[in-house]
């Protein structure tokens, strides 16, 4: 392989910005695919990797230190 070989980029009959297309070539709407797709192999996953708003975050931040403080208050009276 020469270096102009390795220096040009490979060419596609597929612009870059294309849209997605299924074997037939028909353009194909992954967002509204994947809304449609109710895998539960792949649900658990989706909801660990999609962030949660910052408000539910704090609630459940929140609810943690609440048992926190009752389990810290319960054990002080014990002793």
């Amino acid at each position: 392989m020469s270096n102009d070989e390795r220096n040009t980029p490979a060419t596609s009959s597929t612009p870059v910005n294309a849209p997605p297309t299924d074997a037939s070539g028909q353009p194909v709407n992954v967002v509204e695919r994947d809304l449609q797709d109710r895998d539960d192999d792949t649900r658990a996953v989706d909801e660990v990797i999609t962030p949660s708003s910052i408000r539910t975050k704090e609630q459940e931040a929140e609810e943690l230190n609440r048992k926190t403080a009752e389990i810290e208050r319960k054990v002080a009276d014990s002793h």
